[in-house]
């Protein structure tokens, strides 16, 4: 068995269960010596890991689709045997969109219907004074982040093409970008919205898992011919991971600390450990918020890759324009999340907490990836051709 892994990552909350695998020598107790490197942007860890000079990556779950696919870069296909976050995202707007939101909510502010009228409400009102269009940031076109502001605008009537601007920023330089100016809001992974939250730069409107319980965020992507040729290290890797994932679920501070290191996510303890208990201060005010579905890693499931959630990053894909719709596009997609991978290694799991549908979407019928014309079909706003 070879050894001597690169595995790249991005400082992020979510990458926890990738850190303390090998922080915490559950790597090398499986035979496994694994230098984690730390990257800046996400078009970094795909390149390198397309290009072999990462064995394994923290990814997000759409990169992995649309390499696999060739959708935007190079066909690379990609296997993802391990989920290592479910949920973790959040939508942070500065302090004066959120008091405008506040004073066209018609509603509970923690309801993301009530939030995106409110928000159609502000963008119609910009464009009847001549008003530049609100700027909102994600971390990549190919991203989970994005898709969740989208359905989140469309779903109160604002198309995210023609309504507003929508850009692209590493999750690091979000914080700044709200604080110049440059955007009004952004949706990305801890610990970002909670630092701007700190600085008093933002406030954090919603949690992702407000507009869908159950949100396949990052997972452990490999090059599916590397996996194919290295089964006995992918499997040492999975179980790594997965102890990693069980520690971190029964001991929050001890992970909190792996986490806080400068080489690895680079910030306090506390504010980590906030994190993954589910216990977020969303205002400078103090205000806190509760959620033991804020992020989920390892628990309830949540590690084992479901190819229903594929199919619905797929079907994002489909909406906003990216690819055009194919039954083997389809397939493929689903064949990303490797469940079979997980299940031979680990053993059989079920998500006892997801959503009878997998997805638990806020508005929209039931998703059924077998029926993405239907599923595309139910929403007025989309870039989807048939």
């Amino acid at each position: 068995m070879t050894g001597a892994l690169r595995i790249g990552f991005i400082p992020l909350v979510d990458a926890a269960a990738l850190i303390v695998a090998v922080d915490n020598g559950f790597t090398a107790a499986e035979g496994l010596d694994v230098t984690l490197v730390r990257e800046v942007s996400w078009s970094n860890v795909r390149d390198k890991l397309n290009i072999g000079l990462f064995d394994a990556a923290h990814l997000l779950a759409p990169v992995a689709i649309a390499s696999s696919l060739g959708i935007g870069h190079v066909k690379v296909p990609i296997a993802a045997p391990f989920n290592l976050g479910v949920n973790g995202n959040a939508i942070t707007v500065s302090l004066a969109l959120h008091a405008e939101l506040m004073a066209y909510l018609e509603g509970d502010r923690f309801d993301p219907m009530a939030t995106a009228l409110a928000l159609a409400r502000v963008v119609a009102r910009r464009r009847a004074a001549g008003a530049e269009p609100l700027t909102f940031a994600m971390t990549f076109p190919f991203s989970t982040h994005n898709y969740q502001l989208r359905f989140w605008m469309a779903a109160g009537g604002v198309d995210p093409d023609e309504d507003v601007r929508l850009v692209v920023l590493p999750p690091p330089f979000m914080v700044d970008s709200l604080a110049n100016g440059h955007v009004d809001g952004f949706c990305v992974g801890a610990p970002w919205n909670s630092i701007a939250v700190d600085q008093g730069r933002g406030h954090i409107l919603h949690f992702v898992s407000d507009i869908f319980g159950h949100a396949a965020e990052k997972v452990l992507a490999l090059r599916q011919n590397w996996a194919e040729k290295n089964p006995d290290v992918v499997a040492a890797l999975v179980r790594a991971c997965a102890r990693a994932a069980d520690f971190i679920g029964q001991n929050h501070a001890e992970a909190a600390a792996i986490l806080a290191r400068p080489e690895r996510v680079g910030v306090t303890a506390e504010m980590i450990q906030r994190t993954l208990d589910g216990r977020l201060k969303i205002s400078s005010d103090g205000t806190v918020r509760e959620s033991d579905r804020y992020i989920l890693v390892g628990r309830e499931g949540a590690a084992r890759p479901d190819p229903v959630q594929a199919a619905w990053l797929y079907a994002q894909m489909v909406r906003w324009g990216q690819t055009p719709l194919s039954a083997d596009a389809l397939r493929t997609a689903m064949g990303v999340f490797r469940q079979d991978i997980y299940e031979a290694i680990l053993g059989p799991a079920t998500s006892a907490g997801a959503a009878k549908d997998g997805i638990g979407a806020f508005a929209g019928p039931p998703f059924d990836p077998a029926d993405i014309i239907g599923h595309l079909n139910a929403f007025t706003i989309g870039r989807w051709k048939a």
